[in-house]
């Protein structure tokens, strides 16, 4: 009875290697590399930061693609070209904290009974278009 089970983990196996080399050489046979000239207008895609707002947009709003853009001339690849990424420090939860970096704009919201003081702050990590107002 053990010897059969074996056998049929061995069967779905190889039935299962079968089906992904089946799958990678239909996605080998029909991947293309896209070639661009100039004049062409292309569209740069946007990864989505989970709970980060694009664009003044929240994650479910923001766009998914940007431009279109003109291309101008050829890109030559150059090492001198990458741009310096500012470390942002993780913690074990994969979260950063959020730093109040400076206040853009202050105002007085007025009700029947009180004043309430609003500070537009701007975050660390962000950019002036995300800022927000806190009491």
């Amino acid at each position: 009875m053990v010897q059969d089970m074996i056998e049929q983990v061995h069967l779905i196996l190889q039935k299962m290697k079968a089906a992904q080399d089946r799958q990678k050489s239909y996605a080998d046979l029909h991947r293309r590399d896209i070639e661009f000239v100039v004049g062409d207008k292309v569209l740069l895609k946007v990864s989505r930061m989970q709970g980060a707002m694009r664009f003044g947009k929240r994650q479910k709003l923001s766009q998914k693609f940007i431009g279109p853009y003109d291309i101008l001339n050829r890109y030559v690849s150059d090492p001198s070209h990458v741009l310096e990424v500012d470390n942002i420090e993780l913690v074990e939860a994969l979260t950063y904290a959020e730093v109040p970096k400076e206040i853009l704009d202050r105002k007085v919201h007025k009700t029947r009974n009180a004043e309430t003081v609003l500070l537009k702050v701007l975050w660390s990590n962000h950019n002036v278009e995300e800022a927000t107002w806190e009491p």
